[in-house]
């Protein structure tokens, strides 16, 4: 029907073309190509017409994109007209031009677009998801149709009858089919085929689909199975649901291996059950069942449910083994029982079973101890025994191990171990001597902790043992194996997986001097295994770098021949078993001068400055008892007469009385509270002779104004002065006379006195006079 219009329609556009071209002689002619703006169906033919009136010269040819179009496509009506034909057009929009070769002029062009028709429609008579499988309620029909993401279509599902089933805007459509007189239904009952097509309406025109014929028993889909049941075993996992159908099929696969293919199982049992074989021991799965018609559409996939199978000894690949300690105090042995190859995701409890043997035969007494999930602690005595693993829900034998008496010597037995370090890191080497008994295999067992073991079993008299920690140490044990029954085990001293220097280097510098430093460091490590071989000294000062190295045993170094009052920076590496590790920078000043000369010069200036202070201290304590000595005031004393040598030997001259203790100053205060004047002492002889004298020769004047000023030394350096001195004393004229006053002598007299004795004037000071000591 498109065609025949199409058809028409060019003929017309020649037909006016022509008579345009008749009527418009001698007016301006134009080139163009008609129709424009074209929308057509996906692979439908499009013609175009070139109309080249204006172009009398060259070759007619036409472009797709800018591309050439090959000429067998083309046809030239007249000498104005040719025509394009494209076959099978499937480009959504293109643009088609007519060129003339001579000038290569362009004389005209049109953009020309597509869109399809639906297209892989496909239908669905399913059930409603909330009632049960009885007759389908529900009718789906999808398609794909391409188009300008631009435009909107409305689509139209019609049936046979073209009837309207249903309407959409997008390109599928639901019908509900509320009756069994609902024609789709009638059609299923009666078992007859049914035809629809799908209309689309767009603003460029609309146009229908293919029919689509279908047989409704072949597009029915029911519901997916429920009350889906899962119970694992040791071997196999048992499913079962519920549902009107017996085609089903069962999906499985590991919950850890999402992205594999699952794997399915078909089955087409009535009691809706399926048994999986071939699954792993405490393995996770997950499993879900769909079902269809005898004629039908799969149902969706049922809800996924989880399971995990159980234990089978058949599907592991289990190893038991134990270690041994030392007989206690009560006797008692503790054995470390322990297993690896069952999943950690197995969920069974597990028991062991001890048998005691007397002279290899069983004593009849069992004794059961719970474990855990890898490992268990049993104590034995000194007989031999045999420890089996069992499920412990099932009973079920998983292996056993022998655990020899104490002091059996007649098992085979390893003499001597080897360890050694390998070149690569976390690796040790170990090797041993041959047993002197047949033997079958070795088990060697290694741990860092005492509490984690790993242990293999070899032929050879040699292992490597690989995937150690780092830096740790390891205790090793290597036992002989005969069969089932084990010997004597060995013990190596814990030996390093690998040896490196200390992660963390502390740098202090200490004892600074003005021409050296002690530089000391403190190694901190995490690992027990570290070791230094040499430790490497960096110090550097005004862009000069030095070094000096040391053994790994020494932890300090005197760093000499520095520079006085000079900044440096120190560092120091660490090397060992191919590493190194470098400390942070520790930056000091050395002293201008040698601490050593400052604190002898302090100490020095600390003595002296001590000998100092003592001697003042000394002086003055001297001063001060000087200056605390009494001195009378010379105003209240008296003055008396000094005898010469030459009366010095008048006894009791002057001489204190003997029942004072210290000596007396005789002032004028003192001699008027007494009554009488001072008057020489005598000693009990009053008519002395010399004495008589004395008193008979004194002269009558006691004073001279011209006599000279003298002084007199005294036991405790008193002064006298003369009364012809001034004096800051009150004058001592009117004192009364020391000594008893006689009759005057002549001149002659005197002067021959005078010759003979000759007096002196004196103040009397205080302890003048000492007792004891009379001057």
């Amino acid at each position: 029907m498109y065609m025949s219009l199409f058809s028409i329609f060019v003929v017309a556009a020649l037909f006016v073309s022509l008579c345009d071209s008749f009527l418009s002689k001698g007016q301006h002619v134009i080139c163009d190509v008609s129709p424009k703006d074209l929308h057509v169906v996906e692979d439908s033919s499009v013609e175009l017409v070139c109309q080249t009136s204006c172009s009398n010269h060259g070759k007619i040819f036409w472009t797709l994109n800018g591309e050439h179009i090959n000429e067998s496509l083309s046809k030239t009506i007249n000498a104005t007209h040719t025509v394009l034909s494209l076959r099978n057009f499937t480009q959504s929009s293109a643009a088609v031009q007519c060129h003339s070769s001579y000038g290569n002029q362009l004389l005209g062009g049109v953009t020309i677009r597509t869109y399809s028709k639906p297209k892989n429609i496909t239908c669905v008579l399913h059930y409603d998801v909330n009632k049960p499988n009885s007759v389908p309620k529900l009718f789906t029909c999808s398609w794909k149709h391409r188009m300008d993401p631009l435009q909107t279509a409305n689509y139209t599902i019609l049936n046979n009858s073209s009837n309207e089933i249903c309407k959409s805007q997008v390109a599928s459509c639901t019908h509900n089919c509320t009756h069994l007189a609902d024609d789709i239904v009638a059609y299923m009952y009666f078992s007859k085929l049914y035809t629809i097509k799908v209309r689309a309406k767009t603003q460029y025109g609309e146009t229908d689909s293919d029919p689509y014929v279908f047989d409704p028993h072949s597009i029915t889909k029911i519901n997916p199975p429920k009350n889906l049941k899962i119970t694992p075993s040791s071997e196999h996992l048992s499913v079962k649901w519920t549902i009107d159908e017996p085609r089903c099929q069962v999906k499985y696969y590991k919950t850890s291996e999402p992205d594999k293919a699952p794997e399915v199982l078909w089955t087409n049992q009535s009691d809706f059950t399926a048994t999986i074989e071939e699954v792993e021991s405490c393995i996770n799965y997950n499993v879900s069942v769909r079902c269809a018609s005898e004629r039908g559409l799969w149902s969706e996939w049922s809800p996924e449910k989880t399971a995990l199978t159980k234990l089978s000894r058949s599907r592991i690949r289990m190893r038991l083994w134990r270690k041994v300690a030392e007989p206690g105090k009560n006797g008692k042995r503790k054995v470390h029982l322990m297993w690896k190859g069952i999943p950690s995701t197995c969920r069974e409890a597990f028991t062991v079973k001890q048998v005691a043997y007397n002279d290899n035969t069983t004593t009849g007494n069992y004794t059961y101890t719970s474990c855990g999930s890898s490992s268990c602690d049993v104590d034995v005595d000194h007989r031999s025994h045999r420890l089996y693993l069992t499920v412990s829900d099932s009973g079920a034998l998983l292996d056993s191990v022998y655990v020899p008496a104490v002091g059996d010597a007649g098992l085979p037995q390893v003499w001597s171990i080897k360890t050694t370090k390998h070149r690569m890191k976390g690796v040790i080497q170990v090797s041993w001597n041959v047993s002197e008994k047949p033997i079958s295999s070795y088990i060697i067992d290694w741990t860092h902790d005492g509490r984690q073991y790993a242990w293999k079993e070899t032929t050879f008299t040699n292992a490597t043992l690989f995937g150690l920690l780092h830096r740790t140490p390891y205790s090793i044990t290597v036992t002989p194996l005969f069969n089932d029954i084990t010997g004597h085990s060995i013990h190596a001293n814990p030996f390093c997986s690998s040896i490196g220097v200390p992660e963390h280097i502390a740098v202090k510098v200490e004892d600074v001097d003005d021409k050296s430093a002690f530089v000391k460091w403190y190694m901190k490590s995490q690992y027990t295994c570290s070791d230094v071989d040499t430790y490497t000294i960096f110090y550097e000062a005004q862009g000069l770098q030095q070094n000096v190295s040391v053994s790994g045993s020494e932890n300090g170094v005197w760093l000499k021949d520095l520079k006085p009052k000079t900044h440096y920076n120190v560092r120091v590496e660490a090397t060992g078993d191919n590493e190194t590790d470098m400390s942070s920078t520790v930056y000091f000043i050395t002293n201008k001068f040698d601490p050593r000369l400052v604190n002898a010069l302090t100490i020095c200036g600390f003595i002296l400055v001590f000998l100092v202070l003592s001697i003042g201290l000394t002086c003055a304590i001297q001063w001060k008892k000087f200056n605390d000595k009494p001195v009378p005031n010379p105003r209240l004393s008296t003055v008396a007469k000094w005898l010469t040598q030459s009366h010095e030997k008048v006894e009791g001259f002057f001489q204190p009385p003997t029942d004072q203790i210290e000596n007396q100053v005789v002032t004028e205060e003192t001699q008027r509270n007494r009554g009488a004047p001072l008057t020489p002492v005598r000693n009990g002889n009053d008519c002395d002779p010399s004495f008589s004298s004395l008193q008979e020769n004194e002269p009558e004047e006691r004073f001279s104004e011209t006599s000279e000023t003298q002084l007199l030394s005294s036991p405790e350096g008193s002064m006298v002065f003369s009364s012809s001195q001034s004096s800051p004393y009150r004058s001592q004229d009117n004192a009364e006379p020391l000594l008893p006053q006689v009759e005057k002598p002549s001149k002659t007299d005197l002067g021959k006195k005078q010759e003979k004795t000759q007096t002196k004037s004196l103040y009397i000071s205080l302890n003048m006079f000492e007792q004891n000591d009379v001057r």
